[in-house]
């Protein structure tokens, strides 16, 4: 296969979105409709109306927009999305959805580091503000309540 030919590495399957927890898979999901088109987004804006009523749906609508529209704007190289029925997890699909999961966890520095991931480092603390933003909105849309992590040694593996 030529290089021409290659999935992008941003593209390559890591999971599924069944195995995401509901604040990370909401946050894939949307991002695939606010890029895949007006009827997806006014989707999303429905289903924003739906969770937040209709003062707060707007406001929440357009900051995961700004969020979505900074990422494009400032990205290293255009983030890698699955089709919107697809079930599987793309490398930055998974990118995005830990980083509003960890910044909506105050998990700054991870956060920080997903961010410099997408963007440019000069644009990552401003990625993880909007991405904190954006993340505790949508612990509210996917009604997670996220549990505490379990404090782990640095060293501790998870598997």
């Amino acid at each position: 296969m030529s290089p021409e030919q290659s999935t992008p590495r941003g593209g390559v399957t890591v999971g599924t979105l069944s195995d995401l927890p509901p604040l990370e898979a909401g946050a894939v999901i949307y991002l695939r409709h606010w890029f895949s088109g007006s009827e997806t987004r006014e989707q999303m804006r429905r289903d924003f109306q739906v969770n937040f009523g209709p003062e707060m749906a707007e406001s929440a609508f357009e900051a995961f927009g700004f969020l979505c529209n900074f990422c494009a704007a400032h990205g290293r190289r255009p983030l890698v999305r699955h089709g919107m029925t697809c079930k599987c997890l793309g490398a930055d699909e998974n990118c995005f959805a830990n980083l509003l999961a960890s910044a909506a966890e105050g998990q700054q520095d991870d956060a920080h580091i997903l961010a410099s991931l997408i963007v440019t480092p000069r644009k990552a603390q401003e990625l993880t503000r909007l991405a904190s933003d954006c993340g505790l909105l949508m612990q509210q849309i996917m009604s997670a309540q996220l549990p505490p992590r379990p404090a782990r040694p640095a060293s501790a593996t998870l598997h």
